[in-house]
């Protein structure tokens, strides 16, 4: 008997006949002699219902209280999911994180998957029930709280258990069938991948891709545990995310495995920074401080006239008020000019492993970008990504044209998207 790891998105699960749809297609995978557990979302909008409402109540909410609140929505899920399987003559079991053994550390709104001590899940498995649990939250270590993963957290909260419980596959279902080349709801044409590397997939979530969180990848990596990404309103075959192709595929890697692209960041610029040893690493250290992650470094040549330069630097949107707060704070000791911050920006990446053995990549996609009236502000470059800044209001146009010139484009309007956000 194999053990199999299922995920629904808010979508999938939006209403009650979204609930009826997916408790059908569990029950089927365990009809076909699986085991299976289940890892639920928050219905539909639920969530930012909730955070709406929490901002109605508080403008500042504690992060205890704020967490006990988010995960009541996937609290809904898992007990009206259970519920819905039961009446198709199946036992099933909802368990929230803590009860499911998700162990995570202190940091509230954002935590991190530590441990998975998923004692009660194999219990309820071997007594031959199908196990619901409510994704996206955990329970800290140190202090015994609620905890939330942050956006996209149920993936990480599916992965994580099935590298616990030795699962076969982890199958994430959203709202379109697969990882596609470009978000289909900028690009029509977009062409779902059959397999792609964990390595690739990990840089398109990194760069900006909805389907899946950058964080679950890397955990799917690190413990060798492939995931298929699926719709859950239809059967077709979806996109397998692994190290090698599965079963019987034989899927040769592209040079482009696809275009991603990122409107939720914004970019800081810090003027005048006395060019000498030292001066970066402070900017960075206060960044580090105040726990914000920051994606793309530029650094301008230094004006040989005045011995300053300026360093931009790109980071959630979220967090542009905390990272101008503690530069200010630091200003005494950094010694730079003044501050630019600039949330009107979109990130453009092209990703492909095959690209570091083919010559006139970059230079394609930058013609790409300069026929469609695209200006750059901001480049960055690994082995198999090409990242750049632009206006937020040229990203769709740059997205198409760039998706075109690689042959990435469908024959057919071929990407279909359910329902939802994608998530």
């Amino acid at each position: 008997m194999g053990l199999v790891v299922q995920k629904y998105g808010g979508s999938s699960v939006a209403d009650a006949e979204g609930i009826k749809r997916v408790a059908k297609r569990i029950v089927e995978a365990k009809k076909n002699g699986n085991q299976v557990v289940v890892v639920v979302s928050a219905m539909g909008d639920t969530t930012d219902e909730l955070i709406e409402l929490a901002e109605q109540v508080s403008p500042m909410p504690a992060g205890r209280e704020f967490d006990m609140l988010l995960t009541a929505g996937e609290r809904i899920s898992m007990a009206l999911l259970a519920m819905a399987i039961k009446n198709l003559g199946h036992e099933a079991q909802s368990f929230t994180g803590s009860q499911a053994g998700v162990i995570t550390d202190s940091v509230h709104n954002k935590a991190r998957i530590i441990d998975v001590t998923p004692g009660r899940i194999r219990t309820a498995l071997d007594e031959g029930n199908i196990a619901i649990v409510a994704g996206f939250q955990g329970v800290s270590q140190d202090s015994k709280d609620i905890t939330t993963l942050g956006r996209g957290g149920s993936d990480t909260t599916a992965v994580a258990l099935a590298a616990a419980l030795d699962a076969e596959v982890c199958e994430i279902y959203t709202d379109v069938d697969g990882v596609f080349t470009a978000d289909p709801r900028v690009v029509k044409k977009a062409r779902k991948i059959d397999w792609i590397s964990f390595e690739d997939m990990l840089e398109l979530a990194a760069s900006g891709s909805k389907v899946l969180l950058h964080r679950c990848v890397e955990y799917a990596r690190r413990y060798n545990i492939p995931i298929h990404v699926r719709s859950s309103f239809s059967g077709l075959q979806g996109t397998w995310v692994s190290n090698e192709p599965q079963g019987d595929q034989n899927v040769e890697q592209a040079i482009i495995s696809g275009v991603a692209h990122d409107t939720s960041e914004a970019k800081v610029t810090v003027v005048g920074v006395p060019d000498k040893p030292g001066e970066a690493a402070s900017i960075f250290r206060a960044i580090a401080d105040a726990e914000i992650n920051i994606d793309m470094v530029v650094q301008n040549v230094s004006a040989a006239a005045t011995g300053l330069t300026d360093i931009s630097f790109t980071l959630p949107k979220t967090e542009g008020r905390k990272a101008i707060d503690a530069l200010e704070k630091a200003k005494s000791v950094i010694g730079f000019e003044s501050l630019r911050y600039d949330d009107q920006i979109g990130k453009i990446s092209l990703v492909g492993a095959g690209m570091k053995t083919n010559p006139g990549v970059t230079a394609a996609f930058f013609e790409a970008l300069s026929d469609a009236q695209v200006n750059i502000e901001l480049i960055s470059t690994s082995e198999i990504r090409i990242s750049v800044v632009t206006r937020a209001d040229d990203v769709p146009e740059a997205v198409r044209a760039v998706h075109t010139a690689f042959g990435l484009d469908s024959d057919s309007d071929e990407a279909v998207v359910y329902g939802g956000t994608g998530r």
